[in-house]
């Protein structure tokens, strides 16, 4: 009796157990169903509806370039655009052919939509026109019911209020190439989504770009939007700071004639820092934000001054003249230049039986170092150059800055070539020789370098050898870009300070070959080296009955004038490089330009 009470007992607690167990899950069945019905009922019934949540992506406003001042170079303007909901398009053909009457569709507008069509993610609309008239909006509104499947949105444009005068520098914005789309970055599918294409822009698209929002809509089976469910608005791009300084741009932009072909940079010598960069001619930049029509880029891509093409980063020159500074430095490096000791410069100068002449003819007779580098003697760079050798040459050039990318903040750098006997046997494949080494010395044969590069190599040189390094960008948001300090190259102070009294001697020495182009006012004297640099080979014919002058060339056969200099001369701030293709000699076309410049840039106090 006792056994069968224990086992009654055991039995009801696991009855009471199971019992409790299935209440439990009879209580959390009963929660769902109470969640599903009564609090989702509404959502889930429109979804039974054949209803469907969709999402859309919101593009982020772009961030403002703005110059060292604040004043804004790249800005936002409201826009609007007609745009297709694919969900909603029965009869493509029919809508577009709809579309065309009233706005006009070309044939390769009608397949960018198709293939846009064909790429959409998600629910995002697809671009039909862009930057629309009111009037048109307007239009297009009346006939909205005519038009099924088509929306007209408000988003921004980029604009460029200085136009052609900061082309170079900010570049332009453009829409996204089917080569550009990338799985990890949905927002450039959103129509009307514009991205960096070259200069300021493209360098630094990502952060100028922001992240896109989003926007959860409620839709029908028929596309039409019922409710809007959760909205995340979109962060704004950061803005990007640069070191350029409009005002000095602007002057130097109206500084170069409209006929000259011309690169101009410059630089803080101390910090890096560019405050004007010009290539000239230029183009205006708006016209490539919507893209450019085909007679503009014909023309723009057909003039010989290459408007286009950023020269002083992209352009490559022979450096002239202005390299006998490297010659120098590195002759002084050496161990090798006395600068008390002459040369006899009759006009020529003979290495073997072949004569490399000096540009003076009849020669400058006996010169130092310092009356050399002031009258730009060749006769004395070409004995300088065969002490030293290429290989020295070459190194100091390096040094400076030259045969290499400088990192600077933009796209579409170049090198250049600094040429020694290595680079010969692998790219020549052959033996260099020394007469390559004399016409090195004095910045012709295969020498090339760009406008930045030998602004940069004034600035070493005048900063007390400082490996500064060019670059526009000074914040980009909150965050300082520009380096506090920066290492020595080496090069012993001596050898600089005796350099940069030759440079002087230049400008404010009546034996300089740009004592005409000096500054007067009292405390701003510049110094400078004068280049001129041959693209065409002189016959020995043509020497004998007289060099044919520039001015009786053509415009492609005449001689690139250059200058580089600083300022002032005791207390260098600025430096600058001047280059006008095909523009005749430094001293008389170069020099005149850079001296405005190295003047203005003073007058403005651009360290401060």
């Amino acid at each position: 009796m006792a056994r069968d009470t224990d086992r009654f007992q055991v039995f009801s607690r696991r009855a009471v157990l199971l019992g409790g167990l299935q209440l439990g899950l009879l209580g959390v069945l009963s929660s769902r169903l109470y969640y599903l019905q009564v609090l989702k009922g509404a959502q889930y019934q429109t979804q039974a509806e054949e209803n469907r949540v969709n999402m859309r992506l919101l593009p982020p406003p772009r961030g403002q370039i703005l110059d060292r001042n604040g004043v804004p170079l790249a800005i936002n303007q409201q826009n609007y655009r007609l745009v297709l909901l694919p969900e909603q398009v029965d009869d493509l053909k029919s809508l577009l052919d709809a579309i065309q009457r009233e706005l006009g569709l070309s044939d390769a507008e009608r397949k960018k939509i198709e293939r846009d069509l064909r790429l959409r993610r998600g629910f995002n609309s697809v671009l039909v026109r862009d930057n629309l008239s009111w009037d048109q909006v307007a239009n297009l509104s009346l006939k909205n019911l005519q038009l099924p499947g088509t929306d007209i949105e408000s988003g921004e444009v980029r604009t460029y209020p200085y136009g052609d005068v900061t082309a170079h520098i900010i570049g332009f914005v453009g829409a996204v190439s089917e080569k550009e789309l990338k799985d990890d970055e949905p927002e450039l599918t959103v129509p009307g989504f514009r991205i960096g294409k070259n200069g300021v822009e493209r360098f630094h698209d990502l952060a100028l770009r922001g992240e896109a929002g989003n926007l959860q809509l409620e839709v029908n089976a028929h596309g039409a939007v019922v409710r809007e469910l959760t909205r995340h608005s979109p962060k704004t791009g950061l803005d990007v700071s640069l070191t350029i300084d409009i005002g000095l741009q602007q002057y130097v932009q109206q500084r170069v004639t409209k006929e000259q072909s011309a690169a101009v940079v410059a630089m803080n010598v101390q910090t890096g820092a560019i405050h004007a960069m010009v290539s000239h001619p230029a183009f205006d930049p708006n016209l490539f934000t919507y893209g450019i029509r085909q007679d503009d880029w014909d023309k723009l891509n057909g003039d010989e001054r290459a408007p286009l093409v950023n020269k002083p980063v992209s352009g490559l020159y022979a450096p002239g003249s202005t390299f006998k500074i490297v010659t120098a430095l590195a002759a002084l490096d050496a161990g090798l230049l006395n600068p008390a000791e002459t040369v006899f410069c009759p006009g020529h100068y003979m290495l073997g039986n072949h004569r490399f002449h000096c540009w003076k003819q009849g020669g400058h007779g006996y010169v130092d170092f310092l009356h050399a580098m002031a009258g730009s003697c060749d006769t004395y760079f070409y004995d300088l150059g065969k002490s030293v050798g290429i290989d020295r040459i070459s190194a100091m050039a390096k040094r400076l800055g030259f045969g290499q990318k400088l990192g600077i903040d933009m796209p579409h750098e170049r090198a250049g070539t600094v040429p020694d006997r290595a680079w010969k046997q692998s790219i020549r494949r052959g033996a260099w020789q020394q007469g390559e080494t004399l016409i090195t010395a004095i910045g012709q044969g295969y020498l090339h370098v760009t406008p930045l590069q030998l602004a940069l190599m004034t600035a070493r040189v005048v900063n007390g050898g400082l490996a500064v390094v060019p670059h526009v960008t000074a914040r980009v948001g909150s965050r300082p870009t520009e380096p506090a300090t920066w290492p020595s190259l080496g090069i012993a102070p001596q050898h600089l300070a005796l350099v940069r009294q030759a440079l002087a001697a230049v400008v404010t020495q009546p034996i300089g070959t740009a004592y005409g182009s000096r500054i007067k006012e009292e405390g701003m004297a510049m110094g400078g080296k004068t280049g001129t640099a041959q693209v065409r080979r002189i016959s020995l014919a043509e020497r004998e009955s007289g060099v044919i002058s520039n001015d009786a060339l053509p415009w492609r056969q005449r001689d690139h004038a250059l200058f580089v200099g600083y300022a002032p001369v005791n207390n260098p701030r600025y430096a600058v490089s001047v280059i006008i293709e095909h523009g005749g000699g430094g001293s008389h076309v170069a020099a005149p330009i850079a001296r405005d410049i190295l003047l203005e840039c003073q007058k403005r106090n651009l360290s401060q």
